[in-house]
């Protein structure tokens, strides 16, 4: 009876708390008591989500999650046992969530847009601001950037029927050509209803890079779900300053 009567408030506090957070956005009934017990049990005792569900799986044997809140378990470890919305593994896996319903989609949730930076007060100096190379208009964030584990090089691009491969790599500079961001609010208007596209600077329409919902292949070799790619060759790196005291500062 004590170990029902635990099992049941482990499950009622912690859904309380990460439904609030959203961190279970599609939760479905049949495993939800065993994850966000789960949950709990890796933030309350710190357990590995491996551990804390063997705990789990010991009070009530018949209880078990399916790889969707594994998944979700994983990401709650990596970033601590909290949940940190400017983490890039929390971006990365919201985009996935949207990729998911992208076709059911009639707006794209607001909270997947990183704010426009040309409307925003600067307040780090530690942050990077990147602007189109051609006419300056700030587009994205240090932030912003999503990073991914380097791909396999050369090797991951065999299907291409690349001679030269060495040539994927700039003469051994840096591997990945380009950064992988996060919507930004200039891009809301290309990107609902359209699978794949460019992506073209909102001030002067140069080309930036391109997008695709569906994935892409960073030039390390890695591909990435979704992607919202921007040619490191059209962006320029400029180191924000404090100017939140000064009205209209250009960024």
């Amino acid at each position: 009876m004590l170990k029902q009567w635990t099992y049941c408030m482990v499950m009622s506090c912690t859904f309380i708390l990460l439904t609030a957070k959203g961190v279970y956005p599609y939760l479905q009934e049949k495993d939800r008591s065993a994850a966000v017990a789960t949950a709990y049990i890796m933030k309350s005792e710190g357990l590995r989500w491996e551990e804390a569900y063997a705990v789990v799986r010991a009070a009530k044997p018949d209880v078990g999650v399916n790889p969707g809140f594994e998944a979700q378990l994983r990401l709650y470890e990596a970033m601590g046992c909290s949940v940190d919305v400017s983490s890039p593994l929390y971006k990365q896996y919201r985009l996935q969530m949207v990729m998911e319903k992208y076709l059911e989609l009639q707006d794209l949730p607001q909270e997947i847009f990183a704010a426009d930076p040309t409307g925003m007060c600067q307040t780090s100096n530690t942050e990077v601001l990147y602007r189109c190379r051609k006419c300056r208009r700030s587009l994205f964030r240090s932030s912003s950037i999503l990073s991914h584990v380097e791909g396999s090089g050369p090797t991951a691009f065999a299907h291409k029927r690349i001679t030269d491969a060495t040539q994927l790599h700039n003469h051994g500079c840096d591997k990945c050509t380009s950064y992988f961001i996060e919507p930004v609010q200039w891009m809301e208007s290309i990107l609902l209803g359209v699978l794949e596209g460019q992506l073209l600077c909102p001030k002067c329409t140069s080309k930036l890079g391109s997008f695709s919902w569906q994935g892409e292949q960073c030039s390390c070799g890695r591909w990435v779900t979704p992607a919202f790619q921007v040619h490191k060759s059209r962006v320029d790196e400029v180191t924000t300053v404090l100017v939140c005291d000064i009205r209209g500062a250009k960024v």
